[in-house]
């Protein structure tokens, strides 16, 4: 039977914040100065290279697929280094690698500069980020484990500073951009040198309790574990989801509206609701629910959204009754979010190899990755088919739907051991 996590009485987030240990503190403000200083540059980019550098559309395209390749889809091995090294090398190579590519790219002007710059970037996110995410999530389950309340509030910190993170950045960002481009590079690589200076003085050396892995085979164990892979499915169709705030919604949104201005208004709804209910909705969830009644509950409230959009359209409402749907999705895939992301990163450690818990973690995020890359474009082609308006979203909504079958049935820790570091 799954371990049920103690009650918690209710607290302040400043009364949980007080009582995290400074590791687990310094990890979480890391969380929130990476997408500081990371949405300080990347929402501006593609004009950037379309107007100042005179890219062509095809290889600015090109250049925004191939950050992501280097990011999300390299996560495995940047859970692989952390195993291997540790923690405290992997970020601090990461911070190093971002200072560098936002530098560059803010002195870049020829194309392979750019290209170059571009890789830099995404690479070190998929050192320091796997590392990060996977610490967090091992001492959430060691604050579990010493009955001081369910690892899901931890981990819903951390998405909360993540998302206040790239709710700054941006407007950070923008008030650069009033100088120039390169003002918002250096101004990025600035917040992650700060963030380099704060590794280098506070994380230790050699954190207790984590366990480094010598031994070879990883992978292929991790490729046979079918639990892991059908939290990997489930998770990628909530991310295939997400996706649709940048193919799907800004088409419902035009169409609506005639234009796609109310979409920033829509993105700061659901950065906001984030930011602010997070940890109650944790909270409740973390109390009621275990882990696969939570990602259930929150992938159905997805596909829920969805079909609110679907339910509408052959009405063919537009103008402030028009958006009513859209921001209805908004909300009811925010509040999934808020369900299924901590409680996925809280499941990894339960299904992972002792000593491998970055290279699952890494994996989550690259098999996810993988997911959506082939979604999306189906979703493309699904958009482009001309079938009747409410197909496409009953179609969408359907996939977090039926994927919850593919969640493990218990909560269980995978066997293995490792070397102690």
């Amino acid at each position: 039977m799954p371990k049920t996590p103690p009650r918690t009485p209710r607290e302040s987030t400043w009364r949980l914040w007080k009582e995290l240990s400074p590791l687990l503190r310094l990890l979480i403000l890391t969380q929130l100065a990476f997408n500081v200083g990371f949405y300080a540059v990347l929402p501006f980019l593609a004009e950037h290279l379309g107007t100042a550098i005179g890219m062509a559309g095809w290889l600015v395209g090109f250049v925004l697929g191939l950050r992501t390749f280097s990011q999300q889809g390299l996560f495995v091995v940047g859970g692989w280094l952390v195993d291997r090294f540790g923690v405290r090398p992997v970020v601090l190579a990461g911070c190093v690698l971002r200072i560098a590519g936002f530098a560059w790219l803010g002195y870049a002007e020829a194309n392979w500069a750019v290209i170059g710059a571009v890789l830099v970037i995404g690479f070190a996110a998929a050192l320091f980020s796997p590392a990060v995410e996977s610490e967090v999530a091992r001492q959430a389950v060691v604050w579990e484990e010493e009955g001081r309340g369910s690892r899901t509030r931890l981990l819903a910190l951390f998405s909360v500073a993540g998302q206040a993170g790239a709710f700054v950045g941006p407007l950070l960002g923008g008030l650069l951009l009033a100088v120039d481009f390169r003002t918002a590079c250096l101004a990025g690589a600035a917040v992650f040198v700060l963030v380099l200076a704060g590794h280098l003085w506070l994380m230790p050396q050699h954190i207790p309790g984590r366990v480094r892995t010598r031994e070879r085979g990883g992978a292929r164990v991790l490729l046979r574990n079918r639990r892991f892979l059908g939290l990997c499915g489930a998770y990628g169709s909530y991310l295939l989801a997400y996706n649709q705030l940048y193919l799907a919604l800004p088409d419902e949104v035009r169409r609506a509206a005639g234009s796609q201005a109310p979409l920033s208004w829509l993105f700061a709804l659901s950065s906001v609701l984030v930011v602010f209910t997070q940890l109650p909705v944790t909270r409740w969830a973390g109390n009621r629910l275990d882990l696969r009644r939570s990602m259930t509950a929150g992938l159905l409230l997805i596909a829920a959204g969805f079909a609110v959009v679907a339910a509408a359209r052959p009405a063919g409402w537009t103008g402030v009754a028009g958006l009513l749907p859209a921001a209805g999705f908004v909300v009811l895939l925010t509040v999934g979010q808020m369900l299924v992301v901590p409680a996925a990163r809280a499941w990894v450690p339960d299904l992972a190899e002792e000593g491998r818990i970055g290279l699952y973690m890494g994996a989550l995020s690259s098999v996810s990755g993988l997911i959506v890359l082939a979604g999306s474009a189906a979703t493309g082609s699904l958009l482009d088919l001309g079938l009747p308006a409410a197909v496409p979203w009953l179609v969408l909504a359907a996939v977090p739907a039926l994927t919850v079958v593919l969640l493990p049935r218990r909560e269980e820790r995978a066997e293995g051991a490792g070397e102690t570091a």
